[in-house]
């Protein structure tokens, strides 16, 4: 296998992506899943039922997908020795952290319950063969990735055991009622038993159906207790330790401030640059005017009057590259007016039908205020100059200590992080604030970019 034919080569850049998207998933599962969600909610029968209908829901899908990802995780590790599971593998990889965080979504939604995740950061993919087999040995050197395939075998197993009682409380007692309503005469040869009732006569069908109306009436509660069972099973085998997941969430910062450093560096040396050779040069220019100027004041008064016109003229442009360097550095509307007003002129400048919907009542601090502005400016940029789009919508939102962006176009779709579009510099800028970006962007469909950041409101 001494290389890749350009079509697996590309298949391995999706994969990649996708895994990178499951990624920036999980980090913004981490920053909106702090706390518990607010789990089985309601009383009475309905809550009963309500989950029981979900633990039949998670039977079905336990026994069907995590049996099938299990198995096919297994014969691909088995494959990687010679060299077609180090193609297999990744992306079955990437479908089964995808499932995880569905998982986990589902525990905090349904059982109130924050189930950790602490996965290694991905190398950088090298092109051909031996960047596949790099990242595929990356993801197996990963502890998350065993904890995920160990999950996957014991959701299959005990998981479904679990799940399939939520739903079993409640049709178990119906089973009760028919032996007694006469279902017992149809086991002559021996006796049905119902729990440890042994069901052979219309007594003890009847005290099958008062054992099943125990049941019943005890379902309110076993149920979600024995869904909520099954969610503690989940996180005991997805859960990182806390050290782990700690040292996780510290190398992710210590990687976004070492980016933050770059930036800032990169953007002080395009500060002086654009001082020498823009304002710097204006100015030096007006200088050696004036000092012409003197010496033809008295005898070439015309001559001097237009080097006076000319050195004024230069102190004006000047001038005005000053103020587009301090626009570009932060522009005033920003610091005068707030992120939403600097949206709006934004888009005011914009050559394409824009739409700016906005409710953020109030004000970020400065730093992730500008942060957002630029990170928004970028998007735009983006959008008008690859989506061939005419149309776009911007939407701002502050919601549960978060400040959404998203930005959607009507153009041709197709945008990456991974494509060098500029999304991802506006992902590590996001980065340095603990903030992540979503994008959404078929080939040929509209696209969606949506950025977060965590934030309080003055």
């Amino acid at each position: 296998m001494g290389g890749l034919t350009a079509h697996e080569d590309e298949g391995g850049r999706r994969v990649y992506a996708r895994l990178r998207a499951g990624e920036r998933a999980a980090e913004r599962f981490l920053a909106t899943a702090d706390g518990a969600g607010p789990g089985d909610e309601g009383r009475g029968p309905l809550r009963a039922f309500r989950a029981a209908g979900r633990g039949a829901a998670l039977a079905g899908v336990s026994l069907v997908v995590s049996c099938l990802l299990f198995c096919l995780v297994l014969v691909s590790v088995c494959l990687v020795p010679l060299g077609v599971g180090l193609l297999t593998t990744p992306p079955v990889l990437a479908v089964i952290r995808e499932y995880a965080l569905g998982r986990r979504e589902r525990a905090r939604a349904w059982g109130g319950m924050r189930i950790g995740l602490a996965y290694r950061p991905l190398p950088p993919l090298r092109p051909g063969f031996a960047g596949e087999a790099g990242l595929c040995l990356a993801l197996l050197r990963d502890p998350a990735t065993w904890r995920d395939i160990g999950w996957l075998l014991l959701d299959c197993t005990a998981g479904v055991v679990l799940s399939v009682l939520a739903p079993l409380v409640l049709l178990y007692p119906v089973w009760g009622a028919v032996l007694a309503a006469g279902g017992w005469r149809i086991f002559e040869d021996s006796p049905e038993w119902y729990l440890f009732v042994p069901v052979d006569s219309q007594v003890t069908g009847l005290l099958a159906l008062a054992v099943g109306v125990v049941i019943a009436l005890t379902a309110r509660w076993s149920a979600p207790a024995l869904l909520r069972a099954y969610f503690r099973l989940t996180r005991a085998a997805l859960a990182p330790g806390r050290e782990r997941e700690m040292a996780a969430r510290i190398d992710r910062l210590t990687a976004t401030r070492e980016d933050a450093v770059d930036n800032s560096a990169a953007e002080l040396r395009r500060i002086e640059r654009d001082l020498h050779d823009g304002a710097q040069a204006r100015l030096v220019a007006v200088g050696m005017d004036l000092g012409l100027n003197e010496s033809l004041v008295e005898r070439d008064p015309a001559k001097a009057k237009e080097l006076l016109g000319k050195a004024r003229q230069s102190s004006a442009e000047a001038l005005g590259e000053l103020r587009d360097l301090v626009r570009g550095i932060h522009p005033p509307v920003l610091a005068e007016r707030g992120l939403v007003d600097a949206v709006r002129a934004l888009a005011l400048r914009l050559p394409v039908e824009t739409e700016v919907v906005a409710d953020v009542p109030g004000r970020a601090e400065a730093p992730v205020e500008a942060a957002a502005y630029f990170a928004t400016s970028e998007l735009l940029a983006n959008a008008v100059k690859h989506a061939g789009a005419d149309r776009i919508r911007i939407d701002l939102g502050h919601r549960e200590g978060r400040l959404r962006i998203s930005v959607g176009d009507n153009g041709g779709g197709g945008a990456a992080l991974a494509k060098g579009t500029g999304l991802a510099g506006v992902e590590r800028r996001l980065g340095t604030f603990d903030g992540v970006l979503a994008v959404s962007s078929p080939p040929g469909s509209p696209t969606l970019a949506t950025v977060e950041l965590p934030c309080v409101l003055s």
